[in-house]
């Protein structure tokens, strides 16, 4: 397997078990992986106080991204040979990646057609939702940390709201439903703001998810001690809603959900760090650049884009894909003594 050795083992202990004969992404944990995240760019046109400075990164150069042959060709593999039945396109910004209605429709060519979705900070969105939905996106999902706009401008470093909150309507508007929103608590800047952002996607008929703040961050400023925690955010919702926990079956979802009022509506709550649902989790990870992780926490990635050009025909590539997550950690150990962040951050990862 070619790898970034990153210093960490190639494989957990397993006793020298064996991988499985069989074309699926297993683990040694007997998890499979069907969920495929593919980041389309490291670029982005906000500056999140949460993921990255006020200057922005180095950005990768283009020669060292995939192009949109490779990029097709990969999911190919993953959906035709290697059993992955959803795509999410992310980034950076995945709108900011050229050619991206193109790739889109390409994979919803492909047979078994998987289910496509997408995360996006939403800029632009409002004039390419209607062709991004008759390419073939299923559904979507919007950052969006604060309804005031001076906090927005605080948190983005950019004046966008009004942008963000029209691509959601034009989202909604296009079919692309359940439009889902990504919400970020932020001590000291908007936690005050969780009923708000609640009752605003319960008016517009959005599906909201809060999610806990992860160490993914460049700067590695992340405090545990700063977090906003699941059980504080359920406890602001509660002071003016009902909660119950929702009857359907969570099964890989990272969100655990509650009924608002009884429902039908719900609120999620994506606590990866408080409560980990690594023991469910059945996602493999794509970057801009070609390389394959295992996990969103991974020190070790495994190169497809290298043997790609080398030449490697589709059968060595699937082989490579299937050693990776055979070698998959039980978690993410964020909860473990000595656990390190990535050296990517999330905007080179993707979300």
């Amino acid at each position: 397997m070619t790898a970034v050795d990153l210093g960490f083992p190639a494989v957990p202990p397993a006793g020298g078990t064996p991988r499985p004969d069989t074309s699926a992404l297993v683990d040694r944990f007997g998890r499979v992986a069907t969920d495929l995240r593919v980041s389309l760019t490291d670029r982005c046109n906000l500056r999140c106080t949460y993921c990255m400075p006020a200057e922005g990164l180095d950005w990768t150069p283009d020669a060292e991204l995939l192009t949109n042959d490779e990029l097709v060709r990969l999911i190919g593999i993953a959906v035709c040979d290697l059993g992955v039945t959803n795509i999410r396109f992310t980034g950076g910004e995945p709108l900011l990646r050229k050619g991206l209605t193109e790739v889109i429709a390409r994979t919803a060519e492909l047979s078994p057609r998987p289910r496509i979705s997408m995360t996006t900070n939403a800029i632009g969105l409002a004039r390419r939702a209607g062709d991004l939905a008759a390419a073939g996106l299923d559904r979507i999902n919007i950052s969006l940390d604060t309804l005031s706009h001076k906090r927005f401008q605080e948190i983005a470093r950019r004046g966008r709201l009004d942008d963000v909150l029209a691509g959601m309507a034009a989202a909604h508007a296009a079919g692309l439903d359940p439009v889902k929103v990504n919400s970020v608590l932020l001590r000291g800047v908007n936690e005050d703001e969780a009923v708000p952002l609640l009752r605003y996607c319960l008016e517009h008929g959005y599906h909201l998810r809060f999610i806990e703040q992860m160490p993914l961050d460049p700067q590695h400023g992340w405090s545990r001690a700063e977090m906003i925690t699941a059980e504080e955010i359920l406890a602001a919702l509660r002071t003016e809603f009902t909660l119950t926990p929702s009857p359907e079956h969570r099964g890989a979802a990272p969100a655990e959900r509650w009924l608002v009022d009884g429902g039908p509506a719900d609120v999620g709550v994506i606590a990866s760090v408080t409560r980990p649902f690594c023991e469910a989790c059945d996602r493999t990870r794509l970057t801009a650049d070609g390389a394959l992780r295992s996990c969103l926490f991974s020190q070790r990635e495994t190169d497809l884009r290298g043997p790609m050009r080398a030449g490697a025909d589709d059968e060595e590539i699937a082989g490579l894909w299937q050693d990776t997550m055979w070698a998959k950690l039980a978690g993410h150990q964020i909860n473990e003594q000595g656990f390190a962040q990535p050296i990517r951050p999330m905007s080179a990862i993707g979300g």
